[in-house]
């Protein structure tokens, strides 16, 4: 296979777990740019931790996948404006089980990485997360990247229930949740990389948030 069709081949693999991830993203009234946005953020911290390029393009192809389950929840609890009851957070809660079983068994270790992701992205550090309610190195180390990249992407975008919090704002969230929600040594890397991760974020800004500003 000559090296022109392999890249052909990579970027045709990415655009479409980009296209899968983007599909759960709208059901849930997000934009594409999430996933195309918290997917380079992984990728750059993973970088940083230590993971070999290969790796970290694993990641890169594996992260818009996170919330693929979301695509199984109804659409009467994950459009809701208001507050979820309890049971209703229950069920919210079934979509990282639901993912790993969309992606499914695969010898693809990026398939498997996207998986675990799927599976492991919402536990946190202190063992608080779901579904399995792991924590620290129980939850794999792709997680939680993808952990920080979400939510980072997540308090800077703008949603129907809220306005984007500011960059600082949203760094200074991710510092003060070390070893509670997040793995303190990725915390430290995400401070590090911060200046690249920005470059991301204005590469790839929604155009509400480009009007607002």
């Amino acid at each position: 296979m000559s090296l022109v069709r392999a890249q052909e081949l990579q970027e045709t693999r990415l655009k479409i777990v980009q296209c899968l991830g983007a599909a759960a993203e709208y059901k849930d009234n997000e934009t594409g740019l999430h996933v195309i946005r918290m997917s380079n953020y992984a990728k750059i911290i993973a970088i940083a931790a230590g993971y070999s390029s290969r790796e970290a393009n694993d990641l890169l192809h594996a992260a818009p996948m996170h919330d693929v389950g979301k695509i199984g929840i109804p659409d009467a609890i994950l459009c809701k404006p208001g507050a979820l009851t309890a049971d209703e957070w229950r069920v919210m809660q079934q979509h990282s089980e639901i993912g790993a079983k969309i992606i499914g068994n695969h010898t693809s270790r990026m398939l498997r990485m996207a998986a675990s992701i799927a599976l492991g992205h919402h536990e946190k550090w202190d063992g608080s997360g779901y579904p399995n309610r792991l924590a620290r190195d129980d939850i794999p180390h792709a997680a939680r990247i993808v952990a920080i990249a979400d939510v980072f992407d997540a308090l800077t975008s703008v949603r129907p229930y809220k306005n984007a919090w500011s960059p600082e704002d949203a760094a200074a969230h991710i510092r003060s949740e070390s070893g509670k929600h997040f793995d303190p040594e990725l915390v430290e890397i995400f401070m590090e990389c911060l200046p690249q991760i920005l470059e991301v974020r204005a590469q790839w800004m929604d155009e509400d948030v480009i009007h607002r500003g």
